[in-house]
């Protein structure tokens, strides 16, 4: 049996060899151009075959404006993927860390302070006291006065009797030096109200259980007005525990209902107000004041007596009088008139008058306290000059 041959006419590709249909006008493995290639010619005896020849690679034309925008979008890409590659690189390199750079800082040299020196306390020496020769007529209280020192000083520096009663005519004595002692800053004389405001005597209470202000009133004898003002009430209302100031100087001139009928309690101590202790007076002025503080209103049987004492003097001097005003102007013929200056005490003290004597005169009881005594010096200019040192 014979093999089964093609019988159907192909042709081979110029270019690459493959074998392909006579109709064929393109090879399908190199895409070669058949349709201009020249059949293979029948050979004929004594003539050599045509040569073959190969078909051109297809050309690819492109225009200027064609390829300069294929060379941007080329550009263009390469521009992105450097972009992104550089950060890429940024992103994965770490930071530089700036150190900072050590600065020499100069070390300034401690300089030694030299100790201050510790004050050592030195005791100032005390004044010296001077000599001084008695003339006939002096006392201790113009001494005292002259020199600006106490009697007192003159006594112990000396040794003398308390009243001083030893001096005689050319005894040496030793006189202290004056202290100097800051002048008092004038006193302006005080109303009888605000005197009596200032002296007032006043005393803390609590409220009690089942205590009224009009109980509290009746007890102290105070009005009940008196104690709404210093404790800033607006009614009568008191509550339990209260404290409450109780005016005892607005105690009311006639006592009121008590439990068991008794009389005032004693005043408090009359507190002296001018002049000032120790204050010095001479002929100049026209009059002398003495001036104290109220107690409170006092009853139509009550005053206060005032008593003025001479101490220079050799004959004790005194007088009483009983006003009930809260000053009192000492007389002039009380003021001695002669060559030494006098030291003069005076003291207050409230009475009441307990009944008269046979001839009409009242008979005075203490009240209260004895206030402190004060002393005032007069001299009078028209005497014989003060003897000096």
């Amino acid at each position: 049996m014979s093999p089964e041959t093609n019988t159907n006419p192909t042709k081979l590709c110029p270019t690459c060899g493959t074998r392909l249909s006579m109709d064929a006008v393109r090879c399908l493995v190199c895409g070669a151009d058949l349709s201009a290639s020249v059949r293979e010619p029948t050979s004929r005896p004594g003539k050599p075959k045509p040569a073959l020849s190969g078909s051109r690679m297809p050309e690819i034309t492109l225009t200027l404006p064609a390829a300069i925008g294929l060379l941007i979008v080329f550009l263009s890409i390469g521009a992105i993927l450097v972009y992104f590659a550089l950060g890429r690189a940024s992103a994965a390199a770490p930071e530089a860390t700036q150190s900072p750079t050590p600065t020499l800082t100069e070390t300034p040299t401690l300089t030694p302070t030299p100790a201050t020196p510790t004050p050592t306390w030195t005791p100032e020496p005390s004044p010296t006291p001077f000599d001084y020769i008695v003339k006939l007529g002096d006392t201790c209280g113009s001494i005292a006065y002259a020199f600006k020192v106490s009697i007192q000083s003159i006594v112990l520096l000396n040794n003398l009797p308390a009243d001083c009663s030893t001096l005689y005519e050319n005894q040496q004595l030793k006189i202290p030096q004056p202290t100097p002692t800051a002048t008092p800053p004038p006193t302006s004389t005080l109303s009888p109200a605000e005197a009596t405001e200032a002296a007032c005597q006043k005393l803390d209470y609590t409220v009690q259980e089942n205590d009224t202000l009009s109980s509290i009133a009746l007890n102290y004898n105070v009005p009940a007005d008196a104690i709404r003002e210093y404790n800033g009430l607006v009614n009568d209302i008191v509550r339990f525990g209260q404290p409450l100031v109780i005016p005892l100087c607005r105690r009311n001139a006639t006592p009121g209902p008590t439990p068991t009928p008794t009389l005032p309690p004693p005043y408090p101590p009359v507190n002296l107000l001018l002049p000032p202790d120790g204050a010095p007076f001479s002929s100049l002025d026209d009059v002398i004041t003495l001036q104290w503080a109220s107690v409170g209103t006092l009853l139509e049987n009550e005053a206060y007596a005032v008593t003025i004492e001479d101490l220079t003097g050799s004959e004790g001097r005194k007088i009483v009088h009983y006003v009930s005003d809260t000053k009192f102007i000492v007389p002039d013929d009380f003021l001695p008139n002669d060559r030494v200056p006098h030291v003069i005490r005076w003291w207050v003290v409230t009475v009441r008058q307990i009944g008269t004597d046979n001839d009409g005169n009242p008979i005075w009881s203490p009240a209260g306290a004895v206030s402190a005594s004060r002393v005032f010096t007069w001299y009078s200019l028209g005497a014989a000059a003060t003897p000096t040192p």
